[in-house]
């Protein structure tokens, strides 16, 4: 009964036959870079990338939500780097615009 709801699986159009599976696992890399950046200083992050790539999650859970069939991995993957990529824009805003030159100097 599992092995056949498991080739059924397979074989879906959202499977790991297709595109619609592959696709989410290899975006998942940008959400591990993401992670990856939030221990790095804000002065090594690029605001406009972390701009670009909150645009770029935002269309694409939209992308993921109305494609036919759903595709429930890409949303869940674009979901992550949105929070990753806003999270690191915003210590990168914090860093270079909302905080005061002399606070910078007392936390260095």
């Amino acid at each position: 009964m599992g092995s056949r709801a498991f080739m059924e699986w397979v074989n879906s159009p959202a499977g790991p036959k297709t595109t619609h599976f592959w696709g989410p696992v290899a975006n998942w890399g940008f959400v591990a870079a993401g992670m990856a950046d939030t221990a790095k200083s804000p002065d090594k992050i690029s605001g406009p990338m972390q701009t670009a790539l909150c645009v770029y999650s935002g269309l694409f859970m939209r992308f993921a939500w109305v494609v036919q069939p759903r595709n429930y991995i890409l949303l869940s993957c674009h979901m992550a780097n949105e929070t990753v990529q806003s999270y690191n824009l915003y210590r990168w805003v914090d860093h270079f615009y909302l905080t005061k030159p002399e606070e910078k100097k007392e936390t260095a």
